[in-house]
């Protein structure tokens, strides 16, 4: 039997307000979760025009999340990984990546993108990684204070990813605000839209936030197709040449599906690094000893230090996978159709696998966060990428303006899906 809403108090998943409450309040609230016998079962939130189901489980616990990741054959990525209710079909042509797909199919999609991030072409790029951050540092000098998050954490990842999707610099910024569209759904500074109030997310206001989004979304799915039929005319070295020329069992890629898989390197891309940034900026400011120890010796603690970023930070809250067949996993039987949301950001403070686990600790080993997802075919493409874009940035940063600390509170996204900053001010 699932345990329900009314067994656990006031903690609901799908109430909007849970997620405009202060981070702390939300990790008290998934700590009691994991103390459960059976995972909670939350009735899904109702939306105008998007069918709904009757709920899902919430997967809390490492053990659950991890085996949910290595079972793909009975947690699937189909018909839909990145929404809790199946997009309809005027959306799914957008956002219906190959994060939706499951094996065969997205094994040999997987294949042709992952050319893009192998050891020798991410070598490649460590040159153009440091130049980028070397501009952003100078950029900083002599002022003083900045807003990190707009004026550092996202201009390397925006510059790498449409560096290696041949985006123009002039659509640059276009590209950006598409993304913070995308991503914000509820929140009003990204969407415009004014149904908010003090307690947080309104329906309404998703409502309007998944218009803006699906503008977002046939905006960036326009310049992926004018890429690609320039590509196809003049094939290049960039991510886009590859999709365009790529073969899977006979047939080329559509427009549509390089739209498509566009708008994830994009989102992705510029996202999760962005955020991965900025909490670290927060983490080394409230933890001065860790931050002098990164700083004694830098690249031997830099990479405990990305992972224990990753880990706290959690970028991606969740993901949704759908129930293929009968399944017990540690005591609880699923059926077929039933939803289950695997909760990383819960998963990662598991007092079961991390000791002590809300404290930061870059000397933390080992470290088996699920930060860039499960184990499993689906986890981050772009996991190395990631490590050495924070350990670039970093690295400059703390060397050059080696005081820079955060100076208030961040700004948080309004989201149940990225543990988004927005703004975030800085000194130095």
């Amino acid at each position: 039997m699932a345990a329900t809403v009314r067994d656990i108090g006031t903690i609901d998943l799908s109430d909007l307000t849970f997620w405009s409450l202060p981070p702390e309040r939300r990790l008290a609230a998934f700590a009691r979760l994991r103390e459960r016998e059976r995972p909670a079962f939350f009735p899904e939130l109702k939306l105008p025009f998007i069918r709904t189901g009757p709920g899902y489980y919430a997967l809390t616990r490492h053990a659950d999340v991890v085996e949910a990741s290595r079972t793909p054959e009975v947690f699937s990525s189909e018909p839909c990984s990145n929404s809790v209710a199946d997009l309809p079909r005027y959306m799914a042509r957008y956002f219906g990546s190959m994060i939706n797909m499951d094996d065969p199919r997205h094994a040999k999609i997987r294949r042709i993108v992952s050319r893009a991030f192998t050891p020798r072409v991410l070598a490649k790029l460590e040159a153009d990684l440091q130049a980028t951050a070397t501009r952003i540092v100078d950029d900083l000098r002599g002022r003083g204070s900045a807003d990190f998050v707009t004026e550092v954490a996202a201009r390397l990842p925006l510059q790498v990813i449409c560096d290696m999707t041949g985006i123009p610099h002039r659509l640059r910024p276009m590209v950006y605000d598409r993304t913070n569209t995308i991503l914000g759904l509820g929140d009003p500074e990204y969407t415009g839209g004014k149904d908010f109030n003090r307690d947080g997310i309104t329906r309404i206001g998703v409502l309007y936030g998944l218009l803006k989004a699906m503008t977002a979304g046939y905006e960036l799915n326009h310049l992926a197709m004018k890429l690609a039929r320039r590509r196809r005319r003049h094939l290049g070295d960039d991510l886009v040449s590859r999709l365009v020329s790529a073969n899977v069992d006979g047939e080329y890629l559509t427009d549509q599906e390089i739209g498509s898989f566009f708008i994830l390197l994009v989102v992705a891309g510029n996202e999760t690094t962005r955020n991965a940034m900025s909490h670290g900026l927060k983490l080394l400011t409230d933890n001065p000893e860790q931050r002098a120890l990164l700083m004694e010796d830098f690249d031997a603690h830099a990479p405990g230090a990305v992972e224990e970023i990753v880990r706290m930070a959690t970028p991606v809250i969740q993901f949704r996978r759908t129930v293929t067949r009968e399944y017990e996993m540690n005591g609880q039987r699923y059926e077929r159709g039933d939803k289950v949301l695997l909760f990383y950001n819960s998963a990662n403070r598991d007092a079961a696998v991390f000791e002590n686990p809300d404290a930061f600790d870059i000397t933390r080993s080992p470290n088996p966060h699920v930060g860039f997802g499960g184990p499993g075919p689906h986890f981050c493409l772009g996991a190395n990428l990631a490590r050495r874009e924070i350990t670039v940035m970093f690295r400059d940063l703390l060397t050059r303006l080696p005081d820079i600390r955060a100076t208030g509170e961040p700004r948080m996204l309004y989201s149940n899906f990225i543990n988004g900053i927005k703004h975030l001010p800085c000194e130095f």
